[in-house]
């Protein structure tokens, strides 16, 4: 499984899917799991929502600096 892969593709259904986002914040094992359909051992599990968490903040954080950097 390519972790990097399965990474950006959630990152990509949290931006995009508004249910899965809400899911995935209330519940983000459950989330994670039913999109890879395979049920891994939770330290796998953990690193992949880490994995999202920080892109999805990074990603939120670069819209940020774009907008700012406009402003100047």
């Amino acid at each position: 499984m390519d972790i990097k892969a399965k990474i950006e593709e959630l990152v990509n259904k949290v931006k995009s899917d508004k249910d899965f986002a809400a899911n995935f914040t209330k519940d983000p094992v459950k989330a994670v799991e039913s999109v890879l359909g395979v049920d891994l051992p939770d330290d796998k599990v953990n690193a992949i929502i880490d994995g999202v968490k920080a892109k999805v903040s990074l990603d939120k954080a670069d819209g940020l600096l774009g907008k700012l950097k406009k402003m100047f």
